[in-house]
């Protein structure tokens, strides 16, 4: 008999995850993305290339590595240790580490496309009006790259609400805790529930098709309103 509690968790779990990830994302992938649009250095592609890593790399590789940065004799260990955990591995704070790092580049490449689509003359417009620095990102540079940040949202919210290899291997199948949407399906058919499977399994394929709709009919839009 299917229990609506059962599969309710993972959802919300995973919707919890994806919303805060994403939101981490833009605060930390906005300034990343307009450095790299911006800056002249000329190693600033060899960051661009490390932070695009987790595009080709197997979720299991990068998992694994940062299963060793969040474990007890990592990193996580040492940030664990301040709020009384053991580590941050199989830690829902973990699985926002990871899936921040494991999105990053979906969120930082619109960003920064969107940012380098408009070039310098807006800004150097405000300029000559005397807007500092600051103001002219807030007002006129962020503002023209609309289409990048909602995109980037977009995307990373999908990407995570789909990521399965990153968050089994550092959060592992904890109800309620770490066990996510993609993680649970995969507990269903290895235990033949089949009817759950299916029932989440066809929720993340309409929720796939949605997201690609959306972005394909957003891009379109806001690119007949920049014309």
């Amino acid at each position: 008999m299917l229990a609506f509690s059962d599969l309710w968790s993972p959802v919300r779990l995973t919707l919890e995850l994806a919303t805060i990830t994403t939101i981490v994302l833009l605060l930390i992938g906005t300034p990343v993305a307009w450095w790299l649009a911006r800056s002249k250095w000329r190693w600033k592609e060899a960051v661009a290339a490390v932070l695009a890593l987790p595009l080709v790399l197997p979720p299991t590789v990068l998992g694994f590595y940062l299963l060793l940065a969040l474990g007890p004799y990592g990193p996580g260990g040492w940030i664990g240790s301040i709020v009384g955990l053991r580590s941050l591995a199989f830690t829902f704070e973990g699985l926002v580490i990871g899936s921040v790092v494991y999105s990053m580049p979906f969120v930082v490449q619109p960003i920064r496309n969107a940012f380098e689509a408009f070039g310098d003359r807006p800004l150097e417009v405000a300029a000559t009006l005397r807007a500092p620095p600051w103001d002219s990102f807030w007002s006129v540079a962020v503002p023209l790259a609309r289409p990048g940040f909602l995109t980037g949202a977009v995307l990373g919210f999908a990407h995570t609400v789909g990521e399965f290899g990153v968050v089994l291997m550092i959060g592992g199948n904890i109800p309620g805790e770490t066990k996510v949407l993609s993680v649970a399906i995969y507990d269903y058919v290895e235990t033949l529930q089949w009817a759950q499977a299916h029932i989440l399994a066809a929720g993340m394929l309409a929720f796939s098709f949605i997201v690609i709709l959306s972005v394909m009919v957003l891009e379109k839009r806001l690119g007949r309103a920049g014309e």
